[in-house]
């Protein structure tokens, strides 16, 4: 995966999130199961930090 591509990646993620946590808020209020959300809010921030630590990697091993 290109650097690109994990960039591009990680955008996607992040308004997938907050597209997430705004459909939470309504479902909280309305009493709704909110349990799959906060699943794949987990699963989100998981692949996130994964991406991060690859792009990390990737940048390191451009400076040297």
């Amino acid at each position: 995966m290109s650097r690109s591509e994990i960039e591009y990646k990680i955008m996607e993620l992040k308004d997938e999130y907050l597209q997430l946590q705004h459909n939470l808020e309504k479902l909280e209020f309305v009493k709704g199961n909110i349990a799959p959300l906060e699943k794949r809010l987990t699963s989100i921030e998981d692949e996130l930090s994964n991406l991060n630590q690859l792009l990390r990697k990737i940048n390191s091993e451009e400076i040297v």
